[in-house]
């Protein structure tokens, strides 16, 4: 018996080898992923605990005289789910905010589909004045441009102010995303 190697042994060992290390790709691929929305995740949570406690007093300052204040707020109805990052609120006006690490044109579309069905999701805020804010840490060329075009307040980090800030003049006017 010959201890020789033949082409198609070579090619069958070749295609083995690239098989396993495509599976170990595989696995480490879904470990990253794993690592990187728990990281994110996490990372959304601290944007958002900053962000939260000057909201409140920011918006005040802006005339929406809000006092109360919700973190992560969701409703499930008709089989389907929203997620609220932050919600401001008084008898007559709410701020739905949401926070990005990175704030892209991509998020305040999303937003602003979530803020026409946010009365839908929850009911006990119809009538009132709804107002809606973008957050983000950074924020992506013109996605704080187009929020503003759109009626919504922009926030970003300040290192001056406090931690948070918004960029929007003092003139905004924003939208009222409440039932019209």
């Amino acid at each position: 018996m010959s201890s020789e190697l033949t082409k198609e042994d070579i090619f069958r060992m070749f295609a083995e080898t690239d098989r396993e290390i495509k599976e170990a790709f595989k696995e480490t691929d879904k470990k990253i992923k794993e690592l990187a929305t728990l990281f994110t995740g996490q990372w959304g949570k601290l944007i958002e605990a900053l962000v939260r406690p000057s909201a409140l007093k920011l918006f005040q300052e802006r005339g929406v005289k809000v006092t109360e204040t919700y973190q992560r707020l969701e409703s499930y109805r008709n089989g389907s789910q929203m997620e609220i990052d932050i919600l401001l609120a008084n008898d007559r006006e709410a701020v739905v905010i949401e926070v990005k690490t990175t704030l892209k044109v991509e998020d305040v579309n999303e937003f602003l589909d979530n803020l026409a069905r946010f009365t839908f999701f929850f009911p006990r805020y119809k009538g009132l004045k709804i107002y809606g804010a973008v957050a983000g840490i950074q924020i992506e060329e013109g996605a704080d441009k187009f929020a503003y075009r759109q009626g919504l307040f922009v926030l970003t980090g300040s290192g001056d102010t406090g931690i948070v800030r918004i960029l929007n003049n003092p003139e905004f006017r924003p939208r009222n995303f409440g039932d019209r």
